[in-house]
């Protein structure tokens, strides 16, 4: 244990952001670097003895918190980073991004604040890297065996380091330019600065993983012939088909899918285009989808000097507390205000879109939308609730519906789906193909990324065991298991 009387005596911290006027000028994290370290041994003292930590049950990855929170607040940096990983593959990754789930399922979180304990994952990790704690862990031997990878997102890339670990030479695809699916071009610089990722890439190289980019299969490499080159195949192409709005003047030019706009930020940042092809920069904004992706848009919006953002949700707005069918430990829906909605904008629930209407040249310029309430858990228009607001950029960011289907990725395997329209699996997360595995969104649907962490490893078993008949690698969960954030 950490602090016996810390809980009693230590109010909750979280890293201090910068000033919004100083981040919306630049796409840097908008964390204050250096924020943490003179406060976070206290915040990890706050963990308590709590008998059945409950965090480990609200966490994917299973991550050791109490362990990790005890060598944080002793200072011991090198033993937190050891049992950091222990469970986690990127822990700079999930301390920057995850929603955290096992703050929901902290007993101290009864009846205070949680434990911080996404700030002391962060803060271990960056302490681990500054003191070169984080070094490349070569395999001992090889095992003769090849794995081809498919996708670099976070269950992509823990599948190929755990697999690489275990002595399979592995290859991960990639159809992008650079590695890192989603976590490259679907999460702002101001999110995560891609310096994270790249450094991890330096890691798996000198590990022995080899990486191949700007190769889609499926487009540009039959599957079948994939299958053949290699002993297995571990799919984790993500969810990738975007949810779309089919209403009239949808068409229309200005109106783009969230990932039609974010990337294209990010390649600004990578050197690649002086400017977005589709840029903010003096217009009214709107996004559709109340989400994080919805938040990233509204502050990549921000940066590129929107006139007016306005983020829009079909669904009420959530309560600042649990509601009585959220029961502690489970992770509830609750009100959010992110780094981008502090940075201005204006947030409307309970709306639907209706309509878009154009200019002349056919480029957007308004909105249409009504007041909804819900019936028999449908959407109900309100009458006499419509209305229109200026919008001369839309982004949607109303989720995913499944893997991509159109590259032939899917058919060409064979691959059954679920009834959901993901690739199916078993507990093991082979699918119906011998030899071909599944991970992360691809088979589990969108999710989070500490999910995809969790997947990728427990696939890299499932290989592990499909190669060599049996397997030392960890299993953090099956897909049949539905843990506390499920």
């Amino acid at each position: 244990m950490a602090d016996p009387k810390g809980f009693l005596t230590t109010g909750r911290e979280v890293a201090e952001t910068r000033p919004v006027d100083e981040r919306v000028r630049d796409w840097n994290e908008v964390y204050k670097p250096g924020s943490l370290l003179p406060i976070i041994s206290k915040q990890a003292g706050r963990c308590m003895d709590c008998g059945i930590p409950f965090c480990h049950n609200g966490c994917p990855l299973g991550n050791l918190i109490p362990e990790w929170n005890d060598y944080a607040y002793r200072g011991d940096w090198t033993e937190a980073s050891e049992r950091l990983h222990a469970t986690n593959n990127f822990p700079e990754f999930t301390g920057r991004l995850c929603p955290a789930p096992c703050e929901s399922a902290c007993v101290l979180g009864i009846n205070q604040p949680p434990v911080t304990i996404k700030n002391v994952e962060v803060t271990i990790i960056d302490k681990a890297w500054d003191n070169g704690d984080v070094t490349p862990q070569p395999p001992e031997r090889l095992s003769g065996k090849t794995v081809a990878v498919i996708g670099s997102g976070p269950a992509g890339l823990a599948a190929a380091q755990q697999l690489t670990r275990a002595g399979h030479t592995v290859v991960v695809y990639e159809r992008a330019d650079r590695i890192g699916g989603l976590l490259r071009y679907g999460i702002p610089e101001f999110k995560m600065e891609k310096r994270h990722i790249n450094r991890r890439i330096e890691q798996m190289r000198a590990e022995g993983t080899k990486f191949r980019t700007g190769l889609e299969i499926g487009r540009d490499l039959d599957a079948v012939k994939l299958r053949r080159r290699y002993d297995a195949v571990v799919i984790a192409a993500g969810a990738t088909t975007a949810r779309d709005l089919p209403v009239p003047g949808r068409e229309l030019n200005g109106i783009h899918q969230a990932m039609e706009y974010l990337p294209l930020s990010n390649k600004v940042q990578e050197g690649d285009l002086t400017v977005s092809p589709i840029s903010a920069e003096g217009k009214h904004v709107v996004v559709i989808g109340g989400g994080d992706t919805g938040a990233d848009c509204v502050g990549t919006a921000h940066r590129q000097g929107a006139a007016s953002v306005t983020q829009l949700e079909i669904m009420p707005k959530p309560g600042e507390e649990r509601n009585a069918n959220q029961p502690w430990p489970t992770f509830p829906m609750l009100y959010k205000v992110t780094s981008a909605h502090e940075e201005g904008g204006d947030r409307v629930y309970s709306v639907s879109t209706t309509h878009f209407e154009g200019d002349e040249d056919g480029n957007v310029q308004w909105l249409h939308m009504t007041e909804v309430e819900f019936k028999d858990g449908r959407p109900e228009p309100k009458p006499g609730t419509e209305r229109k607001i200026p919008a001369q950029l839309v982004a949607l960011a109303m989720g995913f519906t499944g893997t991509d289907r159109e590259n032939g990725l899917v058919e060409q395997f064979g691959l059954d789906l679920d009834a959901r329209g993901n690739i199916d699996r078993d507990t093991h997360y082979a699918t119906n193909v011998p030899g071909v595995f599944v991970a992360g969104d691809a088979g589990r649907g969108q999710s989070l990324i500490v999910w995809a962490i969790a997947e990728g490893r427990s696939a890299a078993r499932g290989v592990d065991r499909f190669l060599m008949g049996t397997s030392a690698l960890p299993s953090p969960v099956r897909p049949t298991d539905r843990a506390l954030t499920a």
